[in-house]
């Protein structure tokens, strides 16, 4: 670490460590110590599910219709699709945590992690529901067409709508400024660092770049501000083209590791169900496999977070109910299949029983390996893309949260941008830690205001979900 570097980390350490302090406040739960986040997340998901009825599971096929343009009018109000909507919302989730944050889970919490993590995807789908429901119903449309909304709208509105409208716009203001810490912090300099490490792994010590992070960076700068600085739409477009792209190649590349393991498969499956319920010591013992599961789907889809309501609020919608509906498909792509294919891919190898003090990224590549080293080129490849489809899907959630406390004008929006750029820049050149640590804790301090919303908003949305589903039965 240079001198800036560490004159940096120091300063902001303090900060890091009060904030994390807060956020990740653990709290004893059968003997183990649980992140009260952790909790506050996962109560959403159950909620959510058992009080629309299990809409995750019933609704799912009417999810994909909606998704195709079924029972929409064509002239619907808003910016982009919903293939866009839903893709860029993907974009900023799907990144580094569906490869070595499902390999974290293994080695913490054993292979039944799996199977927890796939029914905490399940639960957050209802919770992507309410959120981006509330998103469309409470945006704001200019004449211009332009949109704007987002979990900062619909706290402001629906805490003034009984009364609390000052205690509604402070709480609106503090999602935004935790938007804006987790746009440049988890969205933008960890993905970017980690680009840059993975490139290093990919191509050694003594490659062009290993010693000129600042370049790299500028490099990835240049490749994310040529699409951010089209605005919405561009991202949009771009989002739409590269996320199924990227999850076709990873899914793809996941399932060559798994055909060279054939054989392994069934028991690689019975495993992750047997130690779901009965894990091994390794797992820490059942609680242990829980959390570790629970903890990696809440972290990998961000139901609860609020962040895909914003881009989900700009989508052409002419209700607010059937983009609820669409945004469901976040978690369930996100968590059930590509979380899912990372872990069965570790599972089957096994490379999790004899790599202990393997974590993250080094696990993943191991299992990759199992089919030849130059698999990691393929791991390389998919790093690469997840990285930057969340640079680009997270620039548009900052820059919402941005305008919304700043306002829109073109100058301060070009500003944003070239603050943005530059960020992705000091992501690979630096090893801010701390820098890190604090804008995460600042990105899941987002999930309490907009928990706390979704709760107060449930029977309005449910009357409106119970008009909707009696208005599409009679087309």
């Amino acid at each position: 670490m240079n001198s800036i570097d560490q004159m940096i980390d120091q300063a902001i350490s303090p900060i890091s460590k009060a904030s994390a302090a807060v956020i990740f406040a653990k709290i004893p739960v059968l003997g183990h110590d649980v992140p009260f986040i952790i909790l506050w997340l996962l109560a959403a998901g159950v909620v959510t599910t058992f009080y629309f009825g299990f809409i995750n599971l019933r609704l799912f096929k009417t999810s994909f219709d909606l998704l195709q343009g079924k029972f929409q009018k064509a002239d619907r109000q808003g910016e982009i699709s919903n293939w866009q909507a839903l893709s860029t919302s993907l974009s900023a989730t799907v990144g580094l945590g569906n490869i070595a944050g499902v390999a974290v889970a293994i080695s913490v919490g054993g292979p039944g992690a799996t199977f927890w993590m796939i029914l905490t995807g399940f639960l957050g789908m209802t919770t992507k529901f309410t959120e981006c429901a509330l998103g469309v119903k409470y945006r704001r449309v200019k004449d211009t067409g332009e949109v704007s909304g987002g979990p900062m709208y619909y706290i402001a509105d629906i805490f003034a709508a009984r009364g609390w409208a000052m205690v509604g716009k402070v709480l609106a203001v503090f999602f935004a400024l935790c938007c804006i810490g987790g746009a440049f912090g988890g969205g933008n300099m960890f993905q970017a660092n980690q680009t840059y490490q993975m490139y290093i792994r990919v191509m050694g010590e003594g490659s062009f770049f290993a010693d000129k992070g600042w370049l790299f960076g500028i490099l990835l700068a240049g490749l994310t501000g040529a699409v951010i600085i089209g605005g919405l739409k561009n991202i949009a477009q771009v989002c739409g083209k590269i996320f199924p792209a990227m999850a076709i190649f990873y899914v793809a590349a996941c399932l060559f590791i798994l055909a060279n393991n054939f054989s392994a498969i069934p028991g690689a499956i019975e495993t992750i169900f047997a130690e779901a319920f009965a894990p091994t010591a390794i797992a820490g013992g059942l609680l242990g496999a829980i959390i570790a599961g629970v903890q990696r789907a809440l972290f990998s889809n961000e139901a609860g977070i609020g962040s895909a309501a914003i881009t989900h609020a700009a989508v052409k919608s002419d209700s607010h109910i059937a983009q609820g509906l669409i945004a469901m498909l976040n978690p369930f792509i996100d968590t059930v299949i590509i979380c899912t294919m990372t872990a069965l891919v570790i599972v089957t190898t096994g490379v999790y029983a004899g790599g202990q003090g393997m974590q993250g990224v080094e696990l993943t590549a191991k299992a990759f390996a199992t089919a030849g080293e130059w698999t990691i080129y393929l791991l390389g490849i998919a790093v690469f893309l997840f990285a930057y489809s969340t640079l680009i899907g997270w620039y548009y959630l900052g820059e919402r949260a941005f305008t919304y406390l700043c306002g829109d004008g073109a100058k301060k929006i070009v500003a944003f941008k070239s603050v943005y750029c530059l960020f992705v820049v000091i992501g690979c050149a630096a090893s801010l830690s701390s820098v890190i640590d604090f804008t995460d804790s600042l990105f899941f301090a987002m999930a309490i205001p907009n928990i706390i919303v979704l709760y107060m908003a449930l029977p309005e949305l449910k009357k409106d979900l119970n008009e909707y589903l009696a208005k599409i039965k009679q087309k």
